[in-house]
């Protein structure tokens, strides 16, 4: 992602994590009319959902294993940091916690979850930076 393109402090994605993804896939394709593209995870398939007049992607509903297997059932929002590490530092001194990772997300770049003071709980991501 080239720096230029990347705006700080927005949810940038959204993500369903549950035990059957395929069930609630078809919840959403019927209920909002939903079209899908599946994502690879190495041995099962997740879920991209597309936005049913232009087929852009608008959010993920994934299974609750490998990577995802400690995420809770709800509607994750992933918010874009600047500096992964900063925001883990002070979501700590703040008084919130770390619910999983960092994790690598390859060439996309890193996140982790994270639970705030009143219990509410977020991803962030810092996406990996192009330089020129």
């Amino acid at each position: 992602m080239d720096e230029k393109q990347v705006k700080y402090g927005i949810i940038g994605w959204v993500d369903l994590t549950v035990d059957n993804a395929e069930g609630i896939r078809d919840f959403y394709k019927d209920v909002v009319g939903w079209g899908t593209h599946p994502v690879d995870m190495n041995g099962y398939e997740d879920f991209c959902m597309l936005e049913p007049s232009d087929s852009q992607p608008v959010t993920g509903i994934c299974h609750a294993r490998g990577a995802n297997a400690d995420l809770p059932s709800q509607w994750l929002i992933y918010i874009t940091v600047a500096d992964l590490d900063r925001s883990i530092e002070a979501c700590q001194k703040g008084g919130g916690s770390i619910v999983t990772g960092p994790r690598d997300m390859g060439e996309e770049g890193r996140y982790c979850v994270i639970k705030d003071p009143a219990g509410a709980v977020a991803a962030l991501y810092e996406p990996k930076i192009q330089s020129d």
